[in-house]
């Protein structure tokens, strides 16, 4: 018998669906042992609190093209995951004993960052441990893609879309703020599918006057509105030089809902132009996953599956060079896969006239 547990933790995404059923059905197609899967509910807290449903590939069956993640998930921050519960529980030895109690062979842990830290801690603790790489910032270390990124990149780029129509028809300049607190993958990536005319991604800070300075060349150029695509982690130069703590304080005074708010209400000021701000918000996160996602999570499930068969753990599938490829949890677990300022797709974006406000 080969007893399996299963969740999904962290903000969910599209795919995390395609990608469990590519494990599940890879794994009772090409086992010659009987298969338990247990599916812990909301992320890590299920397998804290021993909350679980047992299933079958029936479970698993006409989800392929269904967003969100059909055992639910939460976020378990690492910081705080050796610490206490509110009634004194060990989280990490609740987690272990609810593996033991059910005699797992291994889980399966589908995540981003925060996630992918908890999981190379249970690896370090004794558990056999598979993950796969979810999350719509294409930001974890190890792959040059994760699944939900490409679904992702689809709706703020319809988003953006939409929003130049209504834009050249009122001469304005739109702001669309795209997710991303920590890097700007999702951002730079729709905002060049969309024709953004600026782009302020958290790795590249930028300058106030700069933006200005690309809205006024478009105005004598005879471009009536300009877009700008913001990441909600976007940065200015001015912020940048400030320690982490004196940001943070910074932040918590913060009069403007978001920084495209302060971004708009400084262009307003200086230049008098009109300035809308549209969040398209956790809509990026929702819908359908688009097919290369399919294809994608179902490859990376395949994968993982395979991994459960030949009892090889302590890895992420990865996904490198247009390969599948497994990388060891350890070298993925707490590194961020950051957009480099002088990056090929950076300097390609500039030739393009696209600004950065640097």
């Amino acid at each position: 018998m080969k007893r399996i547990g299963m969740l999904t933790s962290g903000g969910d995404c599209q795919a995390l669906n395609a990608a469990m059923r590519g494990v599940v059905k890879t794994v009772l197609a090409n086992s010659k042992e009987n298969v338990e899967i247990y599916g812990f509910l909301d992320g890590y807290k299920g397998l804290i609190y021993g909350k679980f449903q047992m299933l079958t590939g029936r479970d698993f069956s006409g989800i392929l093209t269904k967003g969100g993640t059909i055992l639910g998930t939460s976020r378990t921050p690492f910081k705080t995951i050796q610490d206490p519960d509110e009634n004194g529980l060990n989280k990490v030895e609740a987690m272990k004993q609810t593996y033991y109690k059910l005699q797992l062979d291994c889980l399966v842990i589908l995540g981003g960052n925060g996630t992918h830290k908890t999981a190379n801690l249970l690896r370090e603790e004794g558990l056999n441990v598979v993950t796969l790489p979810k999350t719509i910032d294409n930001d974890l270390w190890g792959t040059d893609m994760t699944f939900g990124f490409q679904s992702a990149v689809n709706i703020a780029t319809e988003a953006i879309d939409c929003i130049h129509t209504t834009a050249a028809s009122h001469g304005r300049v739109f702001i669309v703020e795209v997710m991303g607190h920590k890097v700007g993958w999702l951002t730079l990536n729709a905002g060049m599918a969309s024709g953004a005319d600026i782009i302020l991604i958290p790795e590249i800070p930028y300058d106030i006057d700069k933006v200005i300075d690309k809205i006024e060349e478009r105005d004598r150029t005879g471009s009536r509105f300009t877009i700008i695509a913001v990441a909600e982690g976007a940065i200015s130069k001015k912020d940048a030089k400030l320690s982490k703590k004196e940001y943070k304080e910074k932040l918590k005074k913060r009069t403007h809902p978001s920084v495209s708010y302060e971004i708009a209400a400084q262009i307003q000021e200086k230049t008098g132009r009109e300035v809308r701000v549209t969040v398209p918000g956790h809509m990026q996160r929702g819908g359908s996953p688009c097919p290369y996602d399919r294809v994608f999570a179902s490859r990376l499930g395949s994968e993982a599956g395979k991994m459960i068969l030949d009892n090889q753990y302590g890895f992420m599938v990865g996904y490198k060079n247009r390969e599948i490829v497994r990388v060891p949890l350890e070298d993925v677990a707490g590194k961020l896969k950051m957009v480099a300022p002088d990056a090929s797709i950076v300097q390609e974006a500039k030739l393009l006239g696209i600004s950065f406000g640097d």
